[in-house]
Order: C-alpha cells, then sequence, then structure tokens
C-alpha cells in the first residue's frame, strides 16, 4: 500500500520530499523506486522521415516538457537528469544540457549522459534509480534521444592496428548486419521464421496503432519538413512512421537479402529477437503486444527508454498487477534487461 500510494501522489503531481519514502532498500519491498511518468515522441523513418531535419535537442525537449507539464512539477525538484545517446559527439552531452534549458529547467540541476549503445536509453533509467537509491537526491529524469538522420553509424572511430591482433576486439568491429547472419546459421533460425516473426510484429503494431494504444505516451512535435522538391513546410507529427499495416508474409518473403547474398537477414526481419524468444520458450502473445523494432524502428540511444515508456503505459492500460520487461541486444557483443512492476490500479 506504501508503494501504491507513493506512485499515486506522484502522478497527481505531487512529489514527496522524504527520501525514505521514495527510495528503495534491498528485500524491503514497500520502498521500492519508482518511475512516476513516461512520454515519447514518435518515430520516424532515417533521412527521409518527418524528423529528417529534427536536431536531436528539439525531440528531447518536446518530451522533457510534456512531462513536467503533465505532473506539474516545477523543474527545480529535479535531482539529476541523464541522457542516453549513441551517436551524438560526446555521448550527446551539449543536446541534453540544451535540451533542458530549453525545456525551462535551471542550469542549477545537473545533467549528463551515458552511451552504452542500444541499453543507453535503459542505463539512464538504471543510472537515475541508482542516484536514488544512495541518497544523492529524491526525484530524477532519465531519457534517452536519437538521430539517425543527422547522424549515421559510420566508422567505428580511431582504433589502433594493434586491436587486430586480438580476435574478441577484431569482432567488435563486425557489422551488425553480420552478426545477424552469423546468429541465424549458428542458431538455425531460418528466413521463415524471421519473416514469420517481423510480420507478428507488423501486425501487433498496426493493431496497436489503431487502437490508439500509443497515444497516451506519444508527445506530438511540430518541426520544418523539406519535400523532395525542396519545399518547406511546418509539419507536426503525431504517430510513429514504420508502421505497415498492408505488411504480409509474401511481401517479406521477396525482400532480398541485405548484408550477404545467400543471407537471410533482410531489412524487414531480425535473427537473434527470435532466437531468444524460442530459447527462453516465451509464448509469442508475451513479446511486444504492440508490436517491436522491427515495426517501431531502432533509434539507438532513445530505444531502452521507449521500451520502458511503451511497457508502462500499456501495464497501466490493463490495470491489472503485473511484471514487464524490457531488453536489447548491445553492440560489442553485450545485452540489457530490466524488469519492472505494476502495483495495479
Amino acid at each position: 500500500m506504501h508503494r501504491a500510494r507513493v506512485v499515486l501522489s506522484h502522478l497527481q503531481g505531487a512529489p514527496r520530499g522524504l527520501r525514505a519514502q521514495n527510495t528503495a532498500a534491498p528485500g524491503d519491498p514497500d520502498q521500492d523506486i519508482v518511475v512516476v511518468h513516461g512520454r515519447r515522441t514518435p518515430i520516424c523513418k532515417a533521412k527521409r522521415g518527418g524528423f529528417k531535419e529534427t536536431a536531436p535537442d528539439e525531440l528531447l525537449s518536446a518530451v522533457m516538457s510534456a512531462v513536467l507539464k503533465d505532473l506539474n512539477l516545477s523543474p527545480d525538484k529535479i535531482g539529476d537528469i541523464c541522457v542516453g545517446n549513441v551517436l551524438q559527439p560526446g555521448a550527446g552531452a551539449l543536446v541534453a544540457r540544451i535540451a533542458q534549458f530549453m525545456s525551462g529547467i535551471p542550469e542549477t540541476v545537473p545533467n549528463h549522459t551515458i552511451n552504452r549503445q542500444c541499453s543507453s536509453g535503459l542505463q539512464a533509467i538504471i543510472d537515475i534509480a541508482g542516484g536514488i537509491r544512495n541518497g544523492s537526491y529524491d526525484l530524477g529524469l532519465a531519457c534517452g534521444v536519437e538521430s539517425m538522420s543527422l547522424r549515421s553509424v559510420g566508422q567505428p572511430g580511431d582504433i589502433s592496428a594493434r586491436s587486430m591482433d586480438f580476435q574478441k576486439a577484431r569482432d567488435c568491429t563486425i557489422p551488425m548486419g553480420i552478426t545477424s547472419e552469423n546468429v541465424a546459421e549458428r542458431f538455425g533460425v531460418t528466413r521463415q521464421k524471421q519473416d514469420m516473426f517481423a510480420l507478428s510484429s507488423q501486425q501487433k503494431a498496426a493493431a496497436a496503432q489503431q487502437a490508439g494504444r500509443f497515444r497516451n505516451e506519444i508527445v506530438p512535435v511540430t518541426t520544418t519538413f523539406t519535400d523532395d522538391q525542396g519545399n518547406s513546410k511546418t509539419i507536426t507529427v503525431t504517430s510513429d512512421e514504420g508502421v505497415r499495416a498492408s505488411t504480409t508474409l509474401e511481401g517479406l518473403n521477396k525482400l532480398r537479402p541485405a548484408f550477404k547474398e545467400d543471407g537471410s537477414t533482410t531489412a524487414g526481419n531480425s535473427s537473434q529477437a527470435v532466437y531468444c524468444v524460442e530459447k527462453l520458450g516465451i509464448p509469442l502473445e508475451r513479446v511486444n503486444p504492440n508490436g517491436g523494432a522491427i515495426a517501431l524502428g531502432h533509434p539507438l540511444g532513445c530505444t531502452g527508454a521507449r521500451q520502458t515508456v511503451t511497457l508502462l503505459n500499456e501495464l497501466k492500460r490493463r490495470g491489472k498487477r503485473s511484471f514487464g520487461v524490457v531488453s536489447m541486444c548491445i553492440g560489442t557483443g553485450m545485452g540489457a534487461a530490466a524488469v519492472f512492476e505494476y502495483p495495479g490500479n
């Protein structure tokens, strides 16, 4: 009951100042760290979608501002901000600080960024939770942001030639597409299984979008868009662009391998997720019930935060006490996952 009261007080816009009520201690379920609220922007197609010219500070500021408004939260109550980012220089430290000021959060609130590749957004949540747990502050803001239009995944950076003498170091430079092919070959993930999983992701996302399940989590963003003829106009993006309700298994089967001539990974499927679901024996209806990255997209630094926002909104929609898991692969041979409990209405 204590945990439920804490959640309710936060959602009503009255964050409590007693650290003992908001921090978690191992073995003490009545003092869990609470995720108060979560919003996200729509996810657009890289290079050609609605956000192709939108700077990441604009995306981040839109969500920060929405969260503050939703909670009627005085920004000076925030103890720390952590932003996950992968592609921006310096893990987006400048972008994050600028977005903070654009959102009306004062300079007295510290800000830091984290780059743990695909889990950066989740790591931001973990970092903020850790700060609350150790008593550094009562309330923090965890975020993830990425523009894969303005910054692309490219060269790995400055790496010494000597690194190629070490097998594991050399493996870190293998492109993710080839890694997908290696996983498929090693663990027997067939093209048919990958395409079936991709179809399921698209169908679930389309159903969720049609039913309005993303409405409470998405912050509409007004921005400038230049079309193919060079004409600029103001648009408001309100929904995810990658969802394809018309996807069919036949259409997926026609896609050519993207990374190897005789490969099985295409622009429309994935291998490692299929392997993990099969290995763990998870019923498919429990996996990404509103669609996954195949349909919604994978903006690297944003993904962990986006997954968490979508998960918690879905658990809230269902209303019952339940648990949910977010997980993702991480380049260079890592992975991450987190378990969240929803206490029920």
